[in-house]
This record gives C-alpha cells, structure tokens and sequence, in this order.
C-alpha cells in the first residue's frame, strides 16, 4: 500500500456569491495610446449570480472540477485568477473549483469577472496569502477591467479603464432582467468603428473623502437616475443594430415598464441583457409575468454591496 499523502488537503468550502452587475450609466470617454478605452460607468451589484465552491489541495494543482457548457476550463477566468494568485504569491497550494454558473455568457452581466474575484477574494482566505484588498483590485486588472470593481465590493462609479473606484451609495430598487438569447463578444464591440469615443464625463458633485452618499444631478433620492439624458450606455446603439434580439428585448421593457418604471430600460455593459429600475419588488414581478413566452429573464434586488462581505472574515 502507498504511504503517499492525498493532494487534496480539506473538503469543498461553503459557498462563496458571484454576484452579477448592472451598469447604470457606461460612457466611453476616450482612448488610451495602448488601444483600452476610457470610461465612465455606475456599477450596482444585484443579488443574483454564479456560485463557487473552492478544495484546497496541496500539490499546487488549480483545476475546474465540473463541466461548464461553453467555457473550457483553461481559459476560464476563474482558473485563470486562481493560477495567477498562485504565481504572484508562491503559495505551494492548490484548489479544485466548482462553479455554479447561472450568468448567461455574453450577457453584460460581468459573470466570469465575478468568478474571478471571487476566485481571488475566496483562495485568499484558503490559502492564508494575506493580499491586501488593495493589491487584489491592483492584481485584478491583468484578467479585465470588470474584475476590480467585484474586489473592491462596493458599488462603484468607475473610470479609467475601470479600475479607478469611488465607493457610492444607492437607496434600494427592484430590477427587471432580460437575457436575449445571443452572446454580444466585448472585444468587438470595443473594436467596431462606429462606437461613440467622445463622451463627455458627467461631472459629479458630493464628494466626501473617498465616497458619497448620492450623485447631486444624477442619481435621485429614490436611487435612480434622475436625469434620464445621463442615463445612457454608448454601448448600446451599436450592439441593437448589430443583434437585433436585444433591440427587441430592449423595446419590450420600455414598453411594459413605462408606467411601473421608475427608470430607463437600457443595456448593461457590453449586452446582450436590458434592465428597467423600479421601486419595489411587486411592480417589477408584475412585469415579469406579462413576459412574452419566447423571451426569459428574471428579477433581482439592488444590493447596498457585494454579499462577500457578509460571508468572509
């Protein structure tokens, strides 16, 4: 019989959230030298999102334990984090990660960025690397400009390629969800010719140290944003003339969200996936049962900040 030890040096962890994020307002301010485009972006997490299960093991092997449709293990982001904490840290240990995924790819939703920061945040505490906050939103930005503001784990406005984050706080709201059944690629999107490039930044007014309590001008009382001509993703004309389905899903939310709506209908991110705001949870339900039978999404609560607070020490 071998004496050899099992590489595998603890069970599977509790459950670690990957929440997903709506962006609220997404301007591209500009273009750097090195090809990165400049924004301007509200990030709000809501409370919906993948879920990660992490095994520390001994051996140093980083490895995806369960089949995700569509996402090869080696080039998922969440593999990638780890691997990456592995290299920067020296740490001789590994981790076999379970991924629950429920964030549609391609959806605008930051899915794999959330696994990423999770990854990192979560094998962190596993492996007693003792990274500061800090240097993971630093380290955070070689795997996209997404992933810094899930470690930062504030709602944020971001600017930079997204990794400048001013904490902000935002009143509660309910969110109605559309997830078109197309996969809207970032990088070409980022590449067409004929996105908008010039944007003027929204000048923010109410800051106090490093956060503020609302965004005089653009965000309301109520959470939502006040002006709706602030209200806008530059994304958006662009990927509803390039995949018509989001156009169609975009305009049937304007439309059934008119008058419950306490906001615009727009595009999250990059899309494919449209949202509407509203002010509780029953106005958005009400919206969701009158969705058409070919069309899916969901409801989600705003969240004051990402659910890893609660759960790590």
């Amino acid at each position: 019989m071998s004496n050899t030890s099992s590489p595998i040096s603890a069970p599977f962890s509790a459950s670690f959230p990957a929440p997903a994020k709506l962006n609220l307002m997404l301007r591209v301010t500009g273009r750097r030298a090195d090809g990165y485009h400049l924004l301007q972006t509200i990030f709000r997490f809501i409370d919906f999102g993948d879920t990660l299960r992490f095994r520390v093991r001994s051996d140093g092997v980083i490895a995806r334990v369960n089949d995700v449709p569509g996402v090869p293990a080696d080039s998922d982001l969440c593999v990638r984090a780890a691997r990456l904490l592995r290299e920067v840290t020296g740490t001789p240990l590994g981790a076999d990660i379970e991924l629950d995924k429920r964030l549609p790819m391609g959806g605008g939703l930051g899915g794999g960025s959330s696994d990423a920061a999770t990854t990192l945040l979560a094998l962190n505490t596993l492996w007693k690397t003792a990274v500061s906050n800090q240097q993971l939103i630093d380290l955070s930005v070689q795997l996209g400009a997404d992933v810094p503001v899930f470690v930062f784990g504030e709602n944020a406005l971001a600017e930079g390629i997204g990794e400048q984050l001013l904490a902000l706080t935002l009143p509660p709201a309910w969110y109605v969800v559309l997830c078109p059944p197309v996969m809207v690629p970032t990088a070409a999107v980022f590449a067409h010719p004929e996105l908008k490039r010039d944007s003027k930044k929204v000048i923010m007014q109410g800051f106090s140290g490093q956060r503020f309590q609302r965004l005089e001008g653009l965000v309301g009382a109520d959470g939502l944003l006040a002006d709706v001509a602030d209200a806008v993703n530059d994304l958006q004309p662009l990927v509803v003339k390039l995949y018509p389905e989001v156009g169609r899903h975009l305009a049937w939310l304007s439309k059934a969200a008119a008058v419950e709506s306490c906001g615009p209908a727009m595009m999250t991110g990059s899309g494919a996936c449209v949202f509407a705001p509203f002010a509780s949870e029953g106005a958005a339900r009400a919206v969701l049962a009158r969705l058409p039978d070919d069309m899916r999404g969901f409801v989600a609560q705003g969240l004051d900040r990402h659910p890893l607070h609660d759960v790590m020490p």
